[in-house]
């Protein structure tokens, strides 16, 4: 039978897994293209993340979720629920683990798994860390617990392993029309990248505490016809001693801040663009359901 007498295939395909498994760097590898930011420290994503990966015969829309946890505060809850839910509206689910014996948290988004109806295929991330005799145990250990359709190793990073993981997914997706336009890669505007782009760079440039005490919320987006886009970034923090922290001696940290967050929403928008940041304290944010919310989590 030829592709074009083939079954269009669409639907949902939710990542999970806990904190720094790889999620964010997965997608990103699938789609080609850099949508959910990065960083070498756990819970850089807050929000569930759409990627549409579209091709000959299929769209496959990817879920990227925040890494699923024990909430200690009100906006790691969201991030949990956020999780949570999207995985009960997948069509598939992919979890993710790190080539070593799983840990408490590891089984237990792995029982979550299991209580769910939809083919899920668990995905064993960054097989570059270690020797690769040391996987067979592993996956054998995986396979016995019966949850999962297939276990793919593979590397994000190095894009290893991707084509098995794409013909699994394809083979198990639903048949269906496509969902959204072929020329669109996400459901989300580009302020909400825009501010991700912002916090991903707060993440590499400061200390431990300073990224998970911020927010970032886009005041003004004004795109200029043949001038430079204007953006006004607000980055909310908690304490006041945090926003000295962010400006820095005579504003030097917050525009060395500015400089790399606008090389990366340029390269983002293929524009060129006025960022202007401000930094603002917002008392225990995380911590206050409403507060949350008000921040969009």
């Amino acid at each position: 039978m030829d592709s074009s007498s083939k079954p269009f295939k669409a639907g949902y395909a939710a990542i999970v897994g806990k904190p720094n498994v790889g999620k964010s760097t997965l997608m990103n590898a699938l789609l080609q293209q850099k949508l959910a930011i990065v960083s070498p420290r756990p819970q850089t994503t807050r929000n569930r993340i759409l990627g549409i990966l579209n091709g000959i015969g299929y769209q496959i829309i990817l879920l990227d979720t925040p890494g699923i946890m024990h909430p200690e505060y009100s906006l790691q809850q969201s991030m949990v629920d956020a999780a949570c839910t999207t995985m009960k509206e997948a069509d598939l689910l992919i979890m993710m683990i790190e080539p070593y014996p799983p840990d408490e948290l590891d089984w237990t988004i792995m029982k979550k798994c299991g209580q769910l109806s939809m083919p899920k295929f668990l995905i064993i991330n960054k097989i570059d860390r270690v020797p690769k005799h040391t996987l067979l145990p592993l996956i054998d250990e995986m396979n016995q617990t019966s949850v999962f359709e297939a276990i793919i190793p593979v590397s994000a990073l190095k894009q290893d392993g991707l084509q098995d993981l794409m013909d699994t997914l394809l083979e198990a997706m639903p048949a269906g029309e496509p969902l959204y336009p072929s020329d669109i890669i996400s459901d989300e505007p580009e302020r909400f990248f825009v501010a991700e782009l912002i916090r991903e760079k707060i993440f590499y440039q400061y200390g431990e505490e300073i990224p998970y005490a911020t927010a970032v919320q886009i005041r003004s987006f004004e795109e200029h016809s043949g001038k430079k886009d204007y953006i006004h970034a607000v980055i909310v923090v908690e304490r006041d001693s945090q926003k000295g922290i962010l400006i820095g001696k005579q504003g030097r940290a917050i525009k060395s801040l500015g400089s790399s967050s606008r090389e990366a929403i340029e390269n983002f928008l293929q524009r060129s663009v006025f960022l202007e940041l401000e930094v603002k304290v917002m008392k225990k944010w995380r911590k206050k359901f409403d507060l949350t919310r008000k921040m969009g989590y």
